[in-house]
């Protein structure tokens, strides 16, 4: 069974800093796109940065230059910087894990339970 469990979610103020974790648990041999989703009150869940495992990176356009995605593959973690913090970023975050290769098999997407940002002075 693999699952995933994100960490760092909190309360900060507008222009503050935050940085999110999210570790696979389970035998992983593999993951292919290691990622971050968000979902706002009454908006519908968004991309906010992936990572594939080759390092490259994609960004949504509202996060470009405030949001940094890594990963560490030895750890089967990936994290999110987010600086500049603005009160629309207000969201649950979601951790999700593509193409999954496990001891017992793969799976097409993981997520994990989320974990709320709130911006807020």
């Amino acid at each position: 069974q693999v699952q995933l469990v994100e960490s760092g979610g909190d309360l900060v103020q507008p222009g503050g800093s935050l940085r999110l974790s999210c570790a696979a648990s389970g035998i992983i041999f593999s993951i292919d796109v290691m990622g971050w989703y968000r979902q706002a009150p009454g908006k519908e869940r968004e991309s906010v940065a992936r990572i594939f495992s080759d390092g490259s990176t994609n960004y949504g356009d509202s996060v470009k230059g405030r949001f940094t995605v890594s990963r560490d593959n030895a750890k089967k973690t990936v994290y999110l910087q987010m600086n500049s913090l603005k009160a629309e970023d207000t969201a649950v975050y979601y951790c999700n894990a593509e193409g999954v290769r496990s001891i017992s098999r793969w799976y097409a997407g993981v997520w994990g339970q989320g974990t709320l940002v709130t911006v807020s002075s």
